[in-house]
This record gives structure tokens, C-alpha cells and sequence, in this order.
């Protein structure tokens, strides 16, 4: 999701629209009495979640009901299988909570906010913390309100396995990527000649392929926080929202919450866990292994429960579990641990991480001097970390950055790669891993998305390509130490980009034409698409098939701005230009704001490429996210269970098998 999108989410929020999805007056819950978790949720045996019943009286507009007044004598009853239905408080043995009280609003339709006739909502609510079902099967949870009114969520408690096959997970996650996109990547760094490729992708090589589906509770279209929160819980949760179900109160850290895979891992096994990734630290994806808020945004929190737990975030509710300090975090966002406003109470973290007994590392030559043995903090820049491209082609792109994670104002230009940082974090992990506890990681290349959202193409597919260069020499290193037939490996990504190639582009004929239709001449489809040189030597014509390697090595194109290009575009895009080059100052900016607080096309982006119009709200200055399925590649122990077609949800529950986390008892 772009910053502006968030940005203007946050504004909506702040002013009182709580609804997840436009329009809705809160996702999942369609009528007025609410739910959660709700209806069509599956439960591994043992997984922590909390209950959030609320019930809704709105004051005006078409749902209006009760003259504005909810039932505050609401009851919630839970059923097993066919037996009884047991008042929540008898079913789980605990004690009835406080009523709770507020209100929302929200718009109706687009007629209504043009009005500014918000619907004003009041709401009675109870929320039951840190539950668990441990016995299999079916359930049926009855919220009955209004004087007959009911709303009934049907869940399900999965059977788990009983025997755990993988020591070890490695799960790695290629934000935003579609096998659009691994089929260009292919393309720009394999060798083909007549139509057969000489070498392959480590993920072409995978022994299991599958597709998951990403689609989110209350909308088709997900966001990195709660596709990831899919993955990692096998919970559908609303757009933002990290391990919680969006509820409609004003604080994003009531919401109820449930256990994550990281947390289950330490709680039932205590094996060590790493986090990496190419993004801020506390960003989405990585974020969505311990953290729990409605709101993306609340990085300081997400830091904290790093370090700490959900409790320390909100000691208004205890939350039993957490990752207990995770062995390894890698990434950028020096902004949460520098001293200063973006840090947990303005404070120093990176001293807070030391007094637990982390060492912390700033640059790729202390990360590769660093010893095994201690939990280790390794951030490398402010923000996001450099792309593949500008720390290996474009090397003078990471100067004047003033980005270093010292906060010193210099440039964070020793910075590790994927690879670097992933090898490392698995020595880490072998040497903090107790008996046969074994470990747990994430690594994430979190810029295939973030250059997809700014039409950067070439840095989007460099990302990719390290992510698959990590993957092959991660498998080389686990079979180097004798760890390879003890590990899960499993390859997805989150949610997709409406991407592709439709062809091939003359970039310097593009260049010396004059006007827009006639520089869209450039552009050759089916049989004028020819083929691209990103794999012959500069100079070289694309047809040549000798076989070389650039300055980069195998697997990696040649060179990355030929002649003859990819042509490649976006299904969901602002007005921007393109020439199909590759951006030698740094990544792309491909809209701006126009006088009318809209987005235009920017000016400086692509000066000789041609005008293409936008198909998104002129608010939206990047590309967003796509409906489409995303694959899955997957080797080792329990490997075979992730063939086929499948919900995002699924991967939770098939990971949780491969280490048997699930518990009856």
C-alpha cells in the first residue's frame, strides 16, 4: 500500500470512520449484532485468539434501529458439535467482562460523503481475552440481541498432526510477486535460444508447486498487513489490521487478537526465531509475526512487542504469548530505534534491545564479524534498505542519502543484501537452537513490491532475482550443514500486482521520436516482440547465442538497460510516462501533485517516453495491489502438503502441521 493511500485511511479513521472497507459499517458484520472471530474460521487446536461481541444501533439512515439505543443485555452462547449451547462464561470457565461503550460513523455510499450525512453509530460491546478450543471439530457461536435478533458464526477447529516431520522453517515471502513477474525475471537473466532456456530459476527447480488465493474478510483486494496476517494465522483480517480483527472502537490496540505462528512456535516448542527483511523492520510483513493492531501504522508499538509483548503495548489486556525476543532481526528503519519521535517514548532502542542482551550491528562488515551466539539487532538504513540494483549496478545511487542507522547523517552505503543478511541469520539461528528444538525464520524481499507500486519494472525484477539467488544459496548453506533434510522450505508471496509483459520496445527509437503516438511505434507485439538483450554482451545483438555472464555473475541479466527491452505495464496505475529504460538516478517517481491535490505525471520521470493515462483515483500517485492467485514453491519435510489450490489461510494450518504445533490437551 502506498503512503499516500495509508495516509489518507488514517485520516479517515481519525475522524471517525472505523470501517475497514468504504461504505461498510464494519467489515465482517452485516448485520447489527457482530461477531468476532467470525463466521468461517478456522482454529488450529490450542491457538490463542479473543472474542469481540458487539452490537450496533445506528441513530440515522437506512439500518437506523432502537431509536439510537443498543441492547445492552445482548447474550453470546457457544455450542460443540451438537451439544448445548453454553453461555460464553460457562463454555470457557471465565468471568463475564465489563460492558464497553461507544460510537462510530460512517458513509452509506458515495452520495452520502459528497453530502457529508455521516450514519452516527452507537455500540455496546464485551470483549473475552486470550481463549482457546482445543477439541476438533465443528462450533457455533449464537450472538442473540434486540429481542430475537441473532447472529450465528460458524468456526472450526482443524485435526492437527500429532507428528512433526520439519525441525526447521524457512519461509520466505516475495512481497507483491506474481509469476508474471517470475516469468519476466526469467526472461531478463536466463539464457534462451530458440525458445528454451539454458538455465533456470532456483524456483522453477522447487519440488512442490501451489496457489493461494489472497483475498481478504471484508475485501477482495488485501493489503501486505492482513495478507500476512493470513499467512502467519490462518485468520482473514481486514486491510491494515496485523493479527487483530478490525473492530469499530477508537483503539487500535483493543482489538481481538490472535496467536501468530511465531508465537505458537516459541510458546509450544521454544526453538529460536528470526525475522528478516529489505524493508523497515517494523513494516507489514515482518511486523505481522508478532505484532497485534488494527493499524499498520503504530511502528513503535510493533518494536516494542518485538522486544516485549502485546501486554506492554496495551496492559489494559493480557495477551499470554508473544515471540519472546526474537534470536535475529534484520532490516532497515532506524527511525523506531534512534532516539526521537519515532521511537517507543522518543528513547533509544537500540539500548533498550542491549540491555536484553542483543548485539547490534549497523553495516554488512559488522553483521559478517558478528559472533553466532547472541541474539542480534542488525539495522542497516533509515527506511527501507538500498535496492539490488543501486547497491550493485548504480553504487553512487546510495550517496547523499544521509541514511545511516547511527543516525549520524552519513550514507548507509555498506549495506547487506537478502542473501547476506538470510545466510547469516540461519548461522545465528543453528547455534541458538536448542536439542532438536530447531528454528523458525522469515525473510522477506519486501521491494518487489515497493518498486512495483512505483512502476520501477527493472528494480521490481532485480529484487526478485536476488530473492531467488538467496533461495538457491540458502539450500546450498542448509545442505553444507547438514541441515537441508530437516527444513521446510516454503517460497509465496502475500498478494499479487496487476503486472506484465505484453512485448518488446526499441528504447532508442523510442527516444528520437517526437510525439507520443509516434513513440508508441517503438513497441513490437507477438511476432515484432523479438527477443530482449538482457542477456548478450552490450553491443551485441539480442539473437546472439553465446552464453555470457555479466559483472553480477549467473542469474542475473547482463546488462540491465539494452536496447532492446521488455516492454511491460501495469493494469492499475496513475498517469505516468513510459520509455521501458531502467531509472539510473534511483527508483522511480512516476506521479506527482497537480494543482488540484491530484496526481499527475511527473515531469522528471521518463522525459522521452510517452503519456500513458491513469486508471485509478486521482488520489492514488503508485500503482495497488492485484485480485490475482500467487504461487507457492515449497521442498523439505511437509513439503508435498502444499500442491494444489488453496486458500492464503491454509498455509498457516500446513506449516503449523510440518511442526506439529497444534495441541488437543
Amino acid at each position: 500500500m502506498s503512503a499516500r493511500t495509508y495516509a489518507l485511511l488514517a485520516g479517515l479513521a481519525s475522524a471517525g470512520i472505523v470501517s475497514a472497507q468504504t461504505f461498510q459499517r464494519l467489515g465482517a458484520c452485516p448485520t447489527l449484532g457482530c461477531v468476532f472471530p467470525p463466521d468461517q474460521t478456522d482454529f488450529l487446536a490450542g491457538q490463542l485468539f479473543d472474542i469481540r461481541l458487539e452490537v450496533h444501533a445506528p441513530l440515522n439512515g437506512t439500518e437506523a434501529s432502537k431509536g439510537g439505543v443498543p441492547d445492552e443485555k445482548f447474550t453470546f452462547c457457544i455450542q460443540q458439535g451438537n451439544g448445548p449451547c453454553n453461555d460464553v462464561t460457562k463454555f470457557f470457565k471465565v468471568q463475564d467482562p465489563a460492558l464497553e461503550k461507544w460510537t462510530f460513523s460512517y458513509y452509506e455510499d458515495l452520495f452520502a460523503k459528497d453530502a457529508g450525512t455521516p450514519v452516527i453509530v452507537n455500540v455496546a460491546s464485551k470483549a473475552y481475552r486470550a481463549l482457546h478450543l482445543s477439541k476438533p471439530g465443528p462450533y457455533t457461536a449464537k450472538l442473540s440481541y434486540n429481542g430475537g435478533s441473532k447472529t450465528v458464526a460458524n468456526w472450526y477447529v482443524r485435526e492437527p498432526a500429532t507428528e512433526r516431520k520439519a525441525k526447521n522453517v524457512l519461509f520466505f515471502i516475495g512481497d507483491g510477486m506474481t509469476q508474471a513477474m517470475i516469468t519476466a525475471a526469467r526472461l531478463i537473466a536466463h539464457k534462451s535460444i530458440n525458445g528454451r532456456y539454458q538455465s533456470l530459476m532456483q524456483m522453477d527447480q522447487m519440488d512442490n508447486l501451489g496457489h493461494q488465493m489472497t483475498h481478504s474478510v471484508d475485501s477482495f483486494i488485501t493489503d501486505s498487513a492482513n495478507s500476512a496476517t493470513a499467512l502467519y494465522s490462518g485468520k482473514k483480517s481486514t486491510v491494515n489490521a496485523l493479527n487483530v480483527y478490525a473492530d469499530s472502537s477508537r483503539n487500535s490496540l483493543d482489538d481481538p487478537k490472535v496467536e501468530t505462528i511465531a508465537e505458537l512456535f516459541r510458546r509450544r516448542i521454544g526453538g529460536a526465531l528470526g525475522i528478516v527483511s529489505t524493508a523497515f523492520i517494523a513494516d507489514a510483513t515482518p511486523a505481522a509475526l508478532c505484532a497485534h493492531t488494527r493499524d499498520r501504522g503504530q511502528y513503535a508499538a510493533v518494536v516494542t512487542e518485538y522486544l516485549n509483548n502485546a501486554t506492554t503495548v496495551n496492559a489494559t489486556f493480557a495477551w499470554p504469548t508473544s515471540c519472546q525476543g526474537p534470536d535475529v532481526i534484520f532490516g532497515g528503519g532506524a527511525e523506531q530505534f534512534i532516539a526521537g519521535p519515532g521511537s517507543p517514548n522518543g528513547t533509544d532502542y537500540y539500548k533498550a534491545f542491549q540491555s536484553h542482551g542483543y548485539n547490534v550491528v549497523y553495516n554488512n562488515t559488522e553483521l559478517q564479524a558478528a559472533g553466532n551466539n547472541a541474539k542480534t539487532l542488525g539495522i542497516f538504513s533509515v527506511s527501507n534498505m538500498a535496492k539490488w540494483i543501486d547497491r550493485n549496478v548504480l553504487k553512487d545511487n546510495l550517496k547523499h542519502q544521509k541514511n545511516s542507522p547511527t543516525g549520524d547523517g552519513t550514507d548507509a552505503t555498506d549495506q547487506p543484501g537478502l542473501k547476506e543478511m538470510t545466510l547469516k541469520a540461519i548461522d545465528i539461528l543453528q547455534s541458538r537452537s536448542k536439542k532438536n528444538e530447531g528454528w523458525f525464520m522469515m525473510s522477506e524481499a519486501a521491494s518487489i513490491d515497493k518498486m512495483m507500486h512505483v512502476l520501477d519494472y527493472d528494480r521490481a525484477l532485480g529484487e526478485l532475482l536476488e530473492l531467488d539467488d538467496t533461495i538457491r544459496a540458502s539450500i546450498a548453506h542448509l545442505k553444507k550443514i547438514g541441515e537441508y533434510e530437516n527444513t521446510l522450505i516454503v517460497v509465496t508471496a502475500d498478494h499479487g500486482h496487476g503486472f506484465d509483459v505484453f512485448g518488446g520496445a526499441d528504447t532508442k527509437y523510442l527516444a528520437a521520436q517526437t510525439t507520443d503516438r509516434k513513440k508508441r511505434s517503438a513497441i513490437g507485439v507477438y511476432t515484432n516482440s523479438g527477443l530482449s538483450g538482457y542477456t548478450v554482451a552490450e553491443g551485441s545483438l539480442p539473437n546472439n547465442n553465446t552464453v555470457v555472464y555479466g559483472s553480477e555473475g549467473p542469474n542475473f541479466p547482463v546488462q540491465w538497460n539494452p536496447r532492446y527491452a521488455i516492454a511491460a505495464g501495469f493494469g492499475a496505475n496513475p498517469d505516468h510516462r513510459e520509455s521501458y529504460t531502467l531509472n539510473t538516478t534511483g527508483p522511480r517517481l512516476p506521479a506527482t501533485t497537480g494543482t488540484d491535490g491530484g496526481a499527475v505525471v511527473n515531469p522528471a520521470d521518463n522525459p522521452n517516453g510517452f503519456t500513458v493515462e491513469g486508471t485509478l483515483p486521482i488520489d492514488e500517485p503508485q500503482g495497488v495491489h492485484s485480485l490475482q492467485d500467487v504461487s507457492v514453491f515449497a521442498n523439505g519435510p511437509g513439503s508435498e502438503a502444499f500442491r494444489g489450490v488453496y486458500n492464503s489461510v491454509d498455509i498457516f494450518f500446513k506449516i503449523a502441521d510440518a511442526l506439529a504445533l497444534g495441541n488437543t490437551n
